[in-house]
Order: structure tokens, then C-alpha cells, then sequence
């Protein structure tokens, strides 16, 4: 079977890292970052994907300052909201496969059990509305794709919660977190591995292929189980080898009005993998599993 040509952007992001690896047993990566092609200038992407010619694009580079999309959202709808439909044009024209990610923030938050894919989204801020965007413009592009929409994304590598609270942890004797926002940590490799297994059921078979465009769609994609930010903190600091020493630091729950911030977010993030599972047959393991076992790995 000829080996796959697969395009990856956001190389230097935590799920793009990871993605490298997951994917290299499917077939010959290109990886891509900011500094390799500008996805504000959608001449410049469509170009690229012509004369590249991948058979998938798994693309999860993206505006993903959530705060700072507030004073920039003509930025973030470029990268965020333009741009993946550029890309998704592009793929539909060769006949290949897209992979998008997407967010729980296109969701208000108000509902009161675990959102799935048929609800309607309402998203409260800028970055949210711009990864709405985003996926509504890979859905119309006409090609194969899939769109997964996930939640606190986390990893060793990069900027993210965890790091950020294995910092503090080593800084302060208290951390005061927001416990009234509700979801699901998920591991960059969590996605990157089931990602992998995604692109082999759909486009590594020939005969799969022929249903891709059947199994396109939106899929809610994260580690299973429920906590809060103050949760997920809790756990960070009981757990990582780093903070041995610090496990006396306290963890005090707080309000979201509290610690205001200019990006509204929503108060229930928490989305159901029901319909990834039953599709792929991708059951991804509980958030505080993955996040122990990425703890236990060192750099």
C-alpha cells in the first residue's frame, strides 16, 4: 500500500508535535509552522497545498490566546476562521482528507449535562466565535473531513495549564482556582493518537475511502470524565514528580467572578465522546489517567 502524504500545521504547537509521531506509521509527514507559511495570507496556503499535494491535512495550528482575541479578532478570524476553509477548498480540490479541531468554547455553557453535536452553539467570545467559524467553513467546503471539537488541551511542551501550574507551584504556597467552569482535560497525545487511528479507518483503506465523505462531520473529541479547573489543578499539584517537594502548596476553589478576564467562558464545557466512540471505535481514557501518565513522562 503506498504510504499516505500527510500534512500537519502547527508543528511547533503541543498537538502538532505529538501529531508527528502518531502519525509517522501512516505515511511520509510534512510538518509546518507560522514561519514556513502564513495563514493570513490565503493566496499563499492555497499554493502551497497545490503544489504539495497532500492526501490528508490534519490542522490544528490556530489563534489560541483566548484573552488577547478580544483586542485582536481580525487576526484571530484570519488564522482561526479563514484560513481552515481555505484549506478545506484546497483539500476538496485534490480529493483529500481534512482534520480540523475545534473547541468547546463555541458553546455558551449553559446547559446542564455534557454537550453533543447537534446542539446549537452560542459562543461567548471572540476566539470562540472565530473557531465557529472555522469549522463551519471546513463543513461547506464540499471535501472530506472531520472536524473535532475538544477542551483544555494540556502537554509538556508548550503554553498550557499544566505547566503554568507546575510554575506557580514552585513560586507560591497558594493558588487560587476557579472551581465553578466544568470539562474535561484533555492530553495532546490523547488526541493525537485517536487522530491517528481516525485518518487509518478513513483514508488508509481504499475501500474506507469510499465512505469518508458518508463520515464527515463534526465528532466531540477528549478524555472522559468531568472536574473543574480547580480540580484539575488539585491534581497537578498532588501528582507531578516536579512538585515532590511542594505538595504543601494550597489549592483554594474560587468564582469565575473572582478572577475576571476580558474572554467570557462558558461554565459547562464538558462534550460527549458518544459519537466519536460509536464511528471510530476511539474511546479515549479518563482525563485524570492521561494526566498522570503524562506527568510521569520526563523531557
Amino acid at each position: 500500500m503506498t504510504p499516505l502524504r500527510i500534512l500537519v500545521t502547527g508543528a511547533a504547537g503541543q498537538v502538532g508535535w505529538e501529531l508527528q509521531r502518531s502519525l509517522a506509521n501512516l505515511g511520509t509527514i510534512t510538518a509546518i509552522d507560522l514561519a514556513d507559511l502564513d495563514l493570513t495570507d490565503v493566496d499563499a496556503v492555497r499554493a502551497f497545498i497545490a503544489d504539495q499535494r497532500p492526501d490528508v491535512l490534519v490542522n490544528p495550528a490556530a489563534y489560541t490566546a483566548v484573552d488577547k482575541a478580544e483586542e485582536q479578532p481580525g487576526l484571530a478570524m484570519a488564522v482561526n476562521g479563514i484560513a481552515p476553509g481555505v484549506m478545506a477548498q484546497a483539500m476538496a480540490k485534490l480529493g483529500g482528507l481534512m482534520i480540523h479541531y475545534s473547541t468547546d468554547y463555541v458553546f455558551d455553557g449553559s446547559k446542564a449535562t455534557p454537550w453533543i453535536e447537534t446542539d446549537t452553539p452560542n459562543p461567548l467570545s471572540t476566539y470562540g466565535r472565530t473557531k465557529l467559524a472555522g469549522e463551519q467553513a471546513v463543513q461547506v467546503a464540499g471535501g472530506a473531513h472531520v472536524v473535532l471539537r475538544t477542551s483544555w488541551v494540556y502537554g509538556r511542551r508548550g503554553g498550557n495549564f499544566m505547566l503554568t501550574m507546575i510554575r506557580l507551584a514552585k513560586e507560591r504556597d497558594e493558588l487560587r482556582i476557579v472551581a465553578d467552569q466544568h470539562g474535561a482535560p484533555t492530553w495532546c497525545r490523547t488526541l493525537a493518537e485517536g487522530t491517528a487511528d481516525i485518518v487509518a479507518r478513513l483514508w488508509r483503506d481504499p475501500d474506507a475511502r469510499a465512505k469518508a465523505r458518508a463520515l464527515s462531520g463534526v465528532y466531540h473529541f477528549t478524555n472522559g470524565g468531568a472536574t473543574t479547573w480547580h480540580g484539575f489543578a488539585s491534581a497537578i499539584v498532588a501528582t507531578a514528580p516536579e512538585l515532590a517537594d511542594r505538595r504543601h502548596v494550597k489549592v483554594t476553589p474560587i468564582a469565575t467572578s473572582d478572577y475576571p478576564l476580558p474572554a467570557r467562558r462558558p461554565a459547562n464545557s464538558l462534550l460527549d465522546n458518544g459519537k466519536l466512540i460509536a464511528t471510530f471505535g476511539v474511546r479515549p481514557v479518563p482525563w485524570d489517567q492521561a494526566l498522570r501518565t503524562c506527568l510521569a513522562e520526563r523531557l
